[in-house]
């Protein structure tokens, strides 16, 4: 089992004004393999930071969870903490209390209820977590637009745009799908042809872009 370490932050008082920070902390050190449990006004600061580190030494903690804001603000700054003290940042989960609990709910009570589930989950996925390590693998800058309808003419243009080569297969005759059979469009009924063909002879034209129409894809490997 792991040793986990839990580190429940206020966020000032965007998290701990409406959810209890403490008895978010309290309920998660009772959760299984939970050997260290915290709350913290300011996780992501340098102080919490420390904390975290301090923690990650003197408990030997294998995994952490942080119950804090959207994984999208600070989850690679929390990796990168508790990498500089030897711990996988793999092994690392943030739990959104910001977001999901403490800025959708007025009931304080609710948010805490509801911010102690999301911990207990994020503890249930770090039991389960298993170290990984960062690579890279050769990528060809080419993509492929299965169908020529409206949607795909639009999506290769942008892909050509952005200076990559696309590769349009059709099963059809010709691109342009269901809006060459269509009169006018939906709500302002503007002619689908005056629309459509232009995109058609961009695409034709566009030397990024490759059709392939009387084609369809029978396999996809490596």
């Amino acid at each position: 089992m792991q040793k986990i370490g839990v580190f429940v932050c206020w966020c000032g008082s965007n998290i701990a004004q409406t959810v209890d920070v403490q008895a978010v902390s309290d309920a998660l050190a009772k959760e299984p393999g939970v050997v260290y449990s915290t709350n913290y006004q300011y996780m992501c600061s340098e102080a919490g930071q420390n904390l975290i580190k301090d923690a990650v030494k003197n408990y030997g903690l294998t995994g952490v969870v942080i119950c804090s804001c959207s994984p999208r603000m600070h989850e690679a700054t929390f990796r990168k903490a508790v990498a500089s003290v030897g711990l996988n940042p793999y092994m690392l989960e943030v739990a959104n209390i910001r977001e999901q609990c403490s800025w959708i709910h007025k009931d304080k009570a609710v948010g805490t209820e509801k911010a102690i589930i999301l911990g207990r989950a994020a503890i249930a996925k770090v039991q389960l977590n298993a170290p990984l390590q960062a690579g890279e693998s050769p990528v060809v800058k080419r993509a492929l637009v299965i169908g020529g309808g409206i949607a795909g003419i639009q999506t290769a243009l942008d892909i050509a745009e952005a200076g990559f080569d696309v590769d349009i297969v059709e099963k059809q005759p010709t691109i342009g799908g269901k809006m060459t059979q269509i009169d006018k469009t939906f709500p302002t009924l503007d002619c689908a042809a005056c629309i459509l063909t232009p995109k058609m002879v961009d695409c034709a034209q566009n030397e990024k872009i490759h059709i392939y129409s009387y084609s369809e894809v029978k396999q996809v490997k490596k």
